[in-house]
């Protein structure tokens, strides 16, 4: 393939990502769903693609005509196959750049409750995923049993995850699960959303979200930013380096951080070859993807900076657009690519886990957050239901719309919270281990190892957490005050 049919390509995600921004303008009952414009781009991509109106143009054309498989040649198709998993490298190398990383204390005093029952939904998911898979789906359906990481890989790591696995779903021997898991994505967002904002609506009729009305209503642009953003907007003081052009000088950071990332992934490599690996014939860190090691090198680079004292050459919100221009690319590329064969060959064990990992989640928010979140259980724990059937966007929108003026910490909380969250699940290590996990020691040794940490953070959230009822409603006071103040 040329390198003028590679770019050409990319002139036609632009395309696409326009027509679904247009699309999302002119639906209604798409803007209300707050999917992002490129999410439609890329199911529009989709459907006018070889999937859908390829079906029905093969049917009525010589294979040698150009629509012959629709309005995508072939050739755009090859090129957009490799991009999830190159792009998703880019997003997590960003994640932390120019965000300078408080003290753990501060951390854990706003946030430990959520980073506790975050692990404890996430790595449930995987349990439950386990116990669904080894006792239905694999004696009953002859799945897979790398399907048991699919819940966690797609409602809690989202499109950006699923698409960033494929290789290694590829590696394993388990092609068809970067489908299933993009697929799944799709479901996690729809239903975080449309339910979410469902019970919204019930607990503000029960007084349990107090905060809705809050001092003003939302406006259309603040709700549009929302739903077409994937990080925090961050003020401060920038300086832009004068000998290089500020966006030049922040990919090449990401670069940076994407080697440091590559450094440590081929150190692994050779560690466990010549160690372990060696000794036991198991290799495990050969499967891991680059991304969450990219995000390592993205922390690196931002604590050399800090260190050397010029963190404010660092600009978080151009950090940011790199990292959403990034992610829409690989979300239209991901959903262009998708086989609806695979998901209507597995449609039930599909629908199977989306239920099971839907319902899971739900009752986690409802039933351990009251008991597990001291204060503000509602609105913290919906931001943490938001990211756990989607994306983290899906979290800050469900928050926005229960407490608009922010008169609660549970948006301060979800930011600090990502900190000792993103680097073990929702795309970060334990995410990129749990197949090679599977694949090496089979599905039970990984339920062993899930359900005991699941156990192991629920217990600790209900034992530590419940007692501090008391001081959180001082707290709250105390937060309230501080507000009111400002």
């Amino acid at each position: 393939m040329s390198a003028q049919m590679i770019g050409f390509s990319f002139l036609i995600i632009g395309v696409f990502l326009l027509l679904g921004k247009l699309i999302r303008f002119k639906t209604k009952w798409l803007r209300r769903l707050f999917l992002p414009s490129s999410i439609i781009g890329g199911f529009l991509a989709l459907i006018v693609g070889p999937q859908v109106l390829g079906r029905i143009t093969s049917t009525v054309l010589n294979e040698g005509s150009f629509f012959y498989n629709g309005l995508i040649p072939e050739f755009i198709l090859d090129a957009w196959s490799p991009l999830p998993g190159m792009f998703i490298n880019i997003v997590f190398a960003a994640l932390f750049l120019g965000q300078t990383v408080p003290s753990v204390k501060k951390i854990w005093n706003n946030a430990g409750p959520q980073i506790v029952m975050g692990h404890t939904v996430s790595f449930g998911q995987y349990a439950i995923g386990v116990l669904l898979t080894y006792f239905v789906l694999t004696p009953v359906f002859g799945t897979n049993p790398l399907a048991a990481g699919l819940i966690e890989i797609a409602f809690v790591g989202g499109h950006g995850t699923a698409a960033g696995l494929g290789p290694t779903f590829n590696e394993l021997g388990f092609p068809e699960g970067a489908d299933l898991a993009l697929g799944l994505a799709t479901i996690g967002i729809l239903f975080g959303v449309i339910v979410g904002i469902a019970i919204i609506n019930i607990a503000h009729r029960r007084g349990i979200a107090k905060y809705v009305d809050g001092k003003k209503e939302m406006t259309e642009e603040e709700k549009e930013q929302i739903s077409d953003t994937y990080g925090y907007e961050m003020e401060q003081e920038v300086r832009e380096p004068k000998a290089i052009e500020p966006l030049a000088f922040h990919l090449s950071l990401v670069g940076v951080a994407i080697l440091i990332g590559y450094v440590i992934q081929q150190g692994l490599i050779l560690l466990e070859a010549s160690t372990w690996g060696a000794w036991t014939g198991v290799h495990l860190l050969s499967y891991i993807p680059l991304f969450p090691l990219a995000m390592i090198g993205g922390m690196v680079v931002q604590k050399v900076f800090e260190k050397r004292g010029i963190e404010n050459y660092i600009d978080p919100n151009l950090v940011n657009k790199i990292s959403g221009l990034a992610l829409d690319v690989l979300l239209v590329s991901a959903l262009a690519t998708l086989s609806l064969d695979v998901i209507g060959d597995n449609i039930i064990p599909f629908v199977l886990i989306a239920v099971t990992g839907a319902a899971w989640t739900t009752f986690a928010f409802l039933y351990l957050g009251p008991k597990m979140l001291p204060d503000h259980w509602f609105e913290r724990g919906l931001g943490d239901y938001g990211q756990q059937t989607g994306m983290a966007a899906t979290g800050l929108l469900l928050m926005k719309v229960a407490d608009p003026d922010q008169q609660t910490p549970a948006l301060e909380g979800f930011g600090y919270k990502q900190i000792l969250f993103e680097p073990f699940v929702g795309g970060g290590l334990v995410t990129s281990a749990s197949l090679p996990l599977i694949f090496e020691f089979g599905p039970l040794v990984f339920l062993a190892i899930t359900g005991s940490i699941t156990i192991i953070f629920l217990v600790f959230g209900l034992v530590y957490f419940n007692p501090k009822r008391a001081k959180a409603r001082e707290n709250t006071r105390t937060f309230q005050a501080r507000k009111s103040s400002e």
